[in-house]
C-alpha cells in the first residue's frame, strides 16, 4: 500500500500528529511532510485545527473511505499474486451474536483443518472501528452503523422477546405496558444492545425504565437467565438466547417485543461480502 496513504490512515486513527509518528516509527516533521504531500497532490485540505484540536474535512472523510479500502485490497492482492486463499478469517461480533448465533457457522466452517478464524465480541462502535483499521473482515452486528460509510447486508429479523420464568403466569401471555410496569426487570448494563433496544422502545410509549415496579442490572446473559428461571424477575432478550432454556418461557408486549435486524457490515467496495457469505451459509 502507498506509504502516504497508511500515514494519512494512522493519522486518521489517532488524530494526533505526535501519537501517529510513534506509532509510524517516524518523526513527527516525516509525518507531517507526508500529509503535506498528500494535500499538494490532491488539491485540498485533509485536516484541520479549531484551537488545539485536530479535525478532518470532507476531502479527508473521502480519502478515508478510499484508503481503507485500498488497504484491505491491497492485502487481497497480495494474496491473489501468491495464488493463495483466504481460510483465516477475522470476524466481529457484537455480544449476544458472537455467544449464540454464530456458534453452528464456526463450528461448521472449523470442521475443515484448512480453515482458521479469530473472533472478537465487542460492542458495535468498537468492532467498526476494527474494520477501519483492517483487523476484520466483517462484522455481524445488531447495533447502528453508518450505511454511507460501510457495505453491508441484511443477515435476518431477530425476534425480540420477554422473557419469564417457565411456571410464570406471563408464560405464553401477550401483556399490557401497565402489566408491563408492574414487574422487576432484569436487563444487562448500561450501553448493551439489549439494553439500549428495551429503553428506546419504551421511550417510544412515554415510559422509562425507572416507571417499572424495579430494576436490577446484571451484565451477564447467564446469570440473567438464572434470575429469570428462579422467577426473581422478568427480561427482553432476543430469542437466540433462551431458545434452548427449558425453564424459561416467553412473553410479549405491543411496542417492545419487535423483531430486530442483524446486519453484515464490512468494508466498502471490497471482496469482504464473499467470506462472509462463505462462512454464514455455514450456520
Amino acid at each position: 500500500m502507498n506509504s502516504k496513504l497508511h500515514t494519512f490512515l494512522t493519522l486518521c486513527q489517532t488524530m494526533n500528529y505526535r501519537m501517529a509518528a510513534e506509532h509510524l516509527h517516524l518523526s513527527q516533521p516525516a509525518v507531517t511532510k507526508q500529509i503535506q504531500a498528500l494535500e499538494q497532490t490532491l488539491q485540498t485540505k485533509l485536516f484541520c485545527y479549531d484551537g488545539h484540536v485536530l479535525h478532518k474535512t470532507e476531502a479527508c472523510l473521502l480519502l478515508e473511505r478510499y484508503a481503507i479500502t485500498q488497504q484491505y485490497q491491497f492485502e487481497e492482492l497480495q494474496l491473489a499474486i501468491a495464488d493463495k486463499k483466504r481460510f483465516n478469517l477475522r470476524i466481529g461480533a457484537t455480544k449476544t451474536i458472537g455467544d449464540y448465533v454464530l456458534i453452528d457457522a464456526i463450528k461448521e466452517y472449523l470442521s475443515d483443518p484448512s480453515h482458521e478464524l479469530s473472533l472478537m465480541v465487542d460492542n458495535t462502535m468498537h468492532l467498526l472501528q476494527m474494520l477501519d483499521e483492517n483487523q476484520l473482515d466483517f462484522a455481524v452486528i445488531e447495533g447502528a452503523f453508518s450505511k454511507t460509510k460501510y457495505d453491508s447486508y441484511l443477515l435476518r429479523m431477530e425476534p425480540f422477546v420477554g422473557i419469564c420464568a417457565k411456571n410464570s403466569p406471563l408464560c405464553g401471555q401477550h401483556i399490557s405496558v401497565e402489566e408491563l410496569l408492574k414487574q422487576t426487570i432484569v436487563v444487562r448494563e448500561k450501553g448493551s444492545g439489549t439494553r439500549r433496544i428495551f429503553e428506546e422502545r419504551l421511550a417510544a410509549m412515554g415510559y422509562e425504565l425507572s416507571d417499572l415496579y424495579r430494576e436490577v442490572s446484571i451484565s451477564s446473559f447467564v446469570a440473567i437467565k438464572a434470575l429469570v428461571a428462579a422467577g426473581i424477575g422478568i427480561s427482553f432478550l432476543y430469542n437466540s438466547v433462551v431458545a434452548k432454556e427449558n425453564d424459561i418461557g416467553t412473553f410479549t408486549v405491543d411496542g417492545i417485543t419487535e423483531p430486530h435486524p442483524f446486519h453484515v457490515v464490512y468494508t466498502q467496495n471490497t471482496s469482504a461480502r464473499n467470506y462472509a457469505e462463505q462462512f454464514l451459509k455455514f450456520g
